[in-house]
């Protein structure tokens, strides 16, 4: 479906952004990713993406919390490639506590991967899909883009952002055939989550399982993880040429979280 189109992958080096990264490659799409890893396990990643789906992929180190680095990375895929049809915006960090002790730099961190970054990388893409008349953009949100949750005031405000971002981004650009649209996941089984229900476990002395459980059936009624390939075959189906009127959407994977 998309043989031939080259995307770019932030966040691609494992949970989320790694599943739509094999995703997008098995449909036969060129991949420039970015994200963070051990420099060996990650040229292993690039290599073994290339070999096993027959497509280009690359790599690129830019630190989406400078945004006089983001620029290069679109313009490496744009020479790569030689145009880039479709942008993922997954890369993101979580921190949790209280309003009233949440610390200033970790908030000025989480604003800069969550929101900030994907401002710059849509900026630094648009002209050239302009140029060409076609693409994608997919923002990997969250739930609590459309709910709030105590402990994140930066993670919430972020997700928020991102929407109405993606919401302005459509309006500007409604009569070309680019899209842009936004990936709403509940729960899933990311190496962020593990970590949240690490220390769950830890503060009410459960087992890490009694803990995984108790921590998706408070809000999936599914009492279901999403898994990361439901994201990327989502992720894939708005990247699609027949997908021109989805635009501007919050699209919920979220095992019913809404619903309650």
């Amino acid at each position: 479906m998309l043989k031939g189109k080259n995307a770019i992958v932030t966040g691609a080096t494992s949970g989320i952004g790694l599943a739509i990264a094999q995703a997008l490659a098995a449909q036969g799409c060129n991949l420039m990713f970015n994200g963070l890893g051990d420099s060996r396990e990650i040229e292993n990643l690039r290599r073994g993406i290339a070999e096993n789906f027959g497509v280009k992929a690359s790599y690129h180190d830019a630190d989406l919390s400078k945004p006089e680095e983001i620029p290069a990375l679109i313009k490496a895929a744009e020479d790569a490639f030689g145009r880039l049809d479709i942008l993922i915006n997954n890369a993101g960090i979580q921190y949790l506590s209280p309003i009233e002790t949440f610390p200033t730099e970790r908030w000025d961190a989480i604003m800069a991967i969550n929101l900030s970054a994907p401002f710059h990388t849509i900026r630094a893409a648009l002209p050239g899909m302009k140029r060409q008349g076609w693409g994608r953009i997919v923002n990997i949100a969250s739930v609590n883009g459309l709910v709030g949750s105590t402990h994140r005031a930066a993670y919430v405000a972020a997700k928020h952002g991102i929407l109405g971002l993606t919401k302005v981004v459509t309006l500007e650009i409604a009569e070309a055939d680019i899209t842009c649209n936004a990936i709403c996941p509940g729960k899933v089984r990311t190496p962020l989550m593990e970590r949240q229900i690490e220390a769950r476990a830890e503060e009410y002395g459960l087992s890490y399982e009694a803990a995984a459980i108790e921590h998706v059936e408070e809000k999936h009624p599914s009492k279901k993880y999403a898994t990361t390939n439901e994201i990327a075959a989502l992720a894939v189906f708005l990247c699609g040429e027949d997908t021109t009127s989805i635009n501007g959407a919050a699209l919920p994977v979220d095992g019913g979280w809404l619903a309650w």
